[in-house]
């Protein structure tokens, strides 16, 4: 089963009375990266510019950044034309790499010109996770050539939370006709990166996204039910044991700063509505507030903003709102 492209566009998602929704917001609650967006849609680049100065190395939050400008329709042209004025700048080439990563996602532009743009994005900032993310993007599996590319990712960024993220998905989908397996490959990954990473390290949800992920590879093999609550996915054993761990970690080293907490958050808030476990579930929605993303609520088929919404509700003894389109969703 292929990953779902990373966002919709704006208005995509409507309400059942036709009215547009927001559209996706891949800035998650960053601030910076909201504006920066704003000022580059209204054809003001210098703030952009100076966002991936200021960003760094910090090489988390410059993908999360870097992916976030990408998703802007004319990010692509911008960037060429920064590249055109500025030649050798390598924000300008790694922006215009996952711009067209970006848009052959979407079928808009071929992949093999986007793989081009992200290897000569490489070969101007060697040192950056970043084009390597965008070639990891682009490939359809998890056969050899991605784990190469995850290699070079983690060759710059050994613990590299959107890369971690993507290696799961697509391990999760290895033996999709074969039905449940406790020894799937995807649960040893999971543990194994969970396992190398420093304490802190938010990869510890790793094992949670990897049970998520499996779910959405067996509900749509028809192996398990497409409601996640019944289908009793996180009930057994391995479940708890994850789920256990990984809410430990989170009362131990939350980092309010990761630029993509709120994707962890998002899983374990859903992993502990499926669990029954509606308190501690309570505690993450409030973290979470507005900022549902479509992994997990979307699976395996399900509308993310009502799933969101009746999970929130129920946790916080909220009264239902069915209508109510005021989330920000958000995708990875």
């Amino acid at each position: 089963m292929p990953l779902p492209p990373l966002s919709h566009g704006p208005g995509d998602d409507r309400a059942r009375d036709g009215a547009a929704r927001p559209g996706p917001d891949p800035a998650l609650d960053d601030a910076e990266v909201s504006a920066a967006r704003a000022a580059l849609a209204q054809g003001r680049r210098q703030a952009a510019r100076a966002l991936l100065l200021r960003t760094g190395d910090d090489w988390d939050r410059r993908a999360h950044r870097i992916t976030v400008l990408a998703h802007e329709p004319y990010a692509a042209a911008w960037a060429h034309d920064w590249l055109l004025a500025d030649p050798g700048t390598a924000d300008a080439a790694v922006l215009y790499a996952l711009a067209q990563v970006r848009r052959a996602l979407l079928g808009k532009e071929d992949r093999d010109l986007a793989r081009e743009a992200c290897r000569s994005a490489a070969a101007l900032a060697p040192a950056d996770p970043t084009p390597w993310l965008g070639l990891l993007m682009l490939e359809p599996d998890a056969g050899p050539e991605a784990v190469r590319i995850f290699e070079e990712v983690r060759a710059r960024h050994r613990d590299h939370h959107h890369a971690h993220h993507l290696m799961v998905a697509r391990l999760a989908e290895r033996r999709a006709g074969t039905g449940p397996d406790p020894l799937h490959e995807v649960y040893d990954f999971a543990a194994w990166a969970a396992e190398q990473a420093p304490a802190d390290s938010p990869l510890a949800i790793l094992p949670v996204v990897a049970h998520a992920e499996r779910y959405r590879v067996l509900a749509a093999g028809g192996f398990v039910p497409g409601d996640p609550v019944a289908s009793a996915h996180w009930r057994g054993s391995r479940a708890r044991d994850v789920m256990k761990a990984a809410f430990d970690w989170l009362l131990e080293w939350e980092h309010d700063g990761h630029p993509r907490r709120l994707v962890d958050l998002n899983h374990l808030a859903h992993a502990k509505v499926c669990e029954g476990r509606g308190a501690e579930a309570a505690a993450l929605f409030r973290h979470i507030g507005p900022h549902v993303t479509p992994e997990p609520w979307s699976y395996p088929d399900r509308d993310p903003h009502a799933a969101f919404r009746a999970a929130r509700a129920d946790a916080l003894g909220l009264p239902a709102r069915p209508d109510d389109g005021g989330e920000v969703m958000t995708e990875v």
